[in-house]
């Protein structure tokens, strides 16, 4: 496999993701960033490391409130060390490996730009990791996203200088990280730290970012999958297509509600079931006036007719999202940074770009929009087990002895109750500010935890839009004796098959729920769904 090489300035989402999720995937430095890193290395061990050089912070002074106490170049290394001691203030359970991956990664990417000016060596050591399949355990709480993500990073700093207290994942164990480098035969294990390594490797919002690269990806593909899962149940409830009309969307031109709009009508293209001729056939439990026959369904229910409404924000929400963390991923966010002057040589400048309120407002913004989506969705699945509101499907959709067995009702439950958890964890973090180190940190971000809240969401909102597809599903099969004349759209159609080469119809009462679920789940993990869909139409979007 090619290897991919890190510049600092053009590393995309897509590649962050799969280094994060493809181990064997290497990444090397490219030379351009090699020769960079080491003219400005150069420039600071000729120029700066005496006890005369100016005092720049975090490189021959202390940190917080401690900026204006000199470090001597006799105590740097030791500085370096301790720094990592006195940071390692995390708690609570690690982020997972492929987070660690994306944070290392992530982290040497900021340094190759040269505005950070740890030594190559450093970038190497990160590289050397990521290749190797080590991953530091970084715990997912102490981090508020103001001098970056100290706490969580002084733990893989930790790790990279093979302190024998870091904790890393090696080949599905957990050990010290002596052990695993020593296993991994990358270098000597203990890994000497030099000015401004330390201070570099645990500045920046940079877990912050992995988690958020992470989880705007999979929330655009779980988009996709809630266009499909819509989809089906627009199918199995045989609703009324004219609110997806590319004139009504037209006449509010937002480019999210437009592309969903035309992504139902290309899943439903060549339906049958979705008229007024289906509607007219009347089904057992249908409470519906009797004529309706010759009654047309003049307009759906909200769930089903805003449905491009509701989505398109969504879209449009992910544009904006995807924007910031492109810019953040090729971003140099450690302070202070260096820079080259005219006429040769290098100043260093202290600033905050550390600070993680881009990151925080767009977390809170993809667990908002994520939450309404899951929100709709829920309320569908509500409806396809009422035969009040679905036009006549089974109650329950159960099957088997009446009474004896239950149905889906518990099912819809629990989806609900998804909902809430992401309705509460929907509050904006990002307006959130408590200051911390003495006050020399007056205003953070807490950009860490409204990534985590956010993939959260994302990974409840997983369960529902699978849910949603089983039942649709469900609905689909049980009508399909009545309606054997109605065939489905295409892309529906290579949905529904999709689903049932691996959940098959459930139609001899009640079974253990639980494994459906998680199959159902895994549809939209995995992507399974979506891939036999866009087989046969092509990419959705």
């Amino acid at each position: 496999m090619k290897e991919l090489l890190i510049d600092g300035f053009t590393l995309t989402a897509e590649q962050v993701l799969a280094v994060a999720r493809n181990p064997a995937l290497k990444v090397g430095l490219a030379d351009s960033s090699r020769a960079a890193l080491k003219e400005s290395r150069d420039y600071i061990e000729a120029n700066w490391m005496h006890d005369e050089a100016p005092m720049m912070y975090s490189f021959n002074t202390g940190v917080g409130l401690l900026k204006d106490t000199r470090i001597l170049v006799e105590n740097i290394g030791l500085f370096q060390t301790q720094m990592i001691r006195a940071h390692a203030a995390g708690m609570g359970e690690p982020f997972s490996e492929e987070v660690s991956r994306a944070t290392m990664l992530l982290r040497a990417n900021a340094f190759a730009s040269n505005y950070s000016a740890p030594r190559v060596e450093v970038v190497d050591r990160l590289l050397a990791f990521v290749n190797a399949g080590i991953h530091p355990l970084m715990p997912q709480k102490g981090s508020v996203g103001a001098s970056g993500d100290l706490a969580p990073l002084a733990y893989l700093a930790a790790a990279i200088a093979g302190f024998e207290e870091a904790q890393v994942m090696y080949r599905g164990e957990k050990m010290s990280a002596p052990q695993a480098i020593e296993a991994a035969g990358i270098g000597p294990v203990q890994f000497e730290l030099k000015a401004k390594d330390a201070s570099a490797l645990i500045n920046g919002c940079t877990v912050s970012l992995a988690v958020a690269v992470l989880a705007a990806a999979d929330a655009r593909n779980l988009l996709s999958d809630a266009c499909i899962s819509l989809g089906l149940t627009l199918e199995a409830m045989r609703a009324e297509m004219s609110g997806f009309d590319e004139r009504i969307h037209k006449a509010r031109p937002h480019p999210g509600q437009i592309k969903t709009a035309a992504i139902v009508r290309k899943l439903l293209a060549g339906s049958t079931r979705a008229t007024h001729e289906a509607r007219a056939v009347q089904l057992p439990e249908e409470l519906r006036r009797t004529d309706i026959a010759y009654t047309p369904r003049i307009q759906d229910v909200y769930s089903l007719r805003c449905a491009p409404q509701v989505y398109g924000p969504v879209f449009d929400a992910l544009d904006y999202i995807d924007g910031i963390v492109d810019k953040e991923i090729n971003s140099a966010t450690d302070n202070p940074l260096i820079f080259g002057k005219d006429g040769g040589g290098f100043e260093i400048i202290s600033g905050g770009n550390f600070h993680g309120q881009y990151l925080a407002q767009a977390m809170d913004l993809l667990a908002m929009a994520v939450t309404d989506l899951g929100s709709i969705c829920e309320r569908r699945i509500a409806r396809l087990i009422d035969p009040t509101l679905s036009w006549g499907l089974p109650r329950n959709l159960m099957t088997g002895i009446r009474g004896v067995n239950t149905g889906y009702p518990v099912v819809q439950c629990s989806m609900s109750a998804l909902v809430m958890e992401n309705r509460t964890l929907c509050m904006p973090g990002s307006v959130d500010s408590i200051p911390s180190k003495g006050n020399s940190e007056d205003h953070i971000s807490n950009s860490t935890w409204c990534a985590r809240k956010a993939a959260t969401v994302v990974a409840n909102t997983r369960y529902i839009v699978g849910v949603e597809m089983l039942l649709a599903a469900q609905g689909l099969t049980m009508t399909e004796p009545l309606l054997k004349d109605f065939k489905l759209g295409a892309g529906t159609q290579a949905a529904y098959d999709a689903i049932r080469q691996r959940i098959p119809a459930c139609l001899e009462g009640d079974r253990w729920f639980h494994d459906d679920i998680a199959t159902a789940h895994q549809f939209v993990v995995e992507g399974s769904v979506r891939a036999a869909v866009e087989q046969k139409l092509g990419e959705l979007f």
